[in-house]
């Protein structure tokens, strides 16, 4: 599982390298404790930039 700074979230397969601006915050597990997190750690799926840009408003 990784993450931007964005904070957007993707699986992504252990075999394929990690592309720059991504960043490993859930190790090798199985299709559904990766959905898992997903589902427990980005409940807000807009982007941080935009999340902040409205908390300044």
């Amino acid at each position: 599982m990784l993450v931007n700074d964005e904070d957007q979230h993707s699986l992504w397969p252990v075999f394929a390298d990690i592309p720059a601006g991504w960043r490993v915050v859930h190790g090798e597990a199985s299709r559904a404790a990766c959905l898992d997190y997903v589902e427990k750690n980005w409940t807000d799926l807009r982007p941080k930039s935009l999340r902040d840009a409205m908390a300044e408003d």
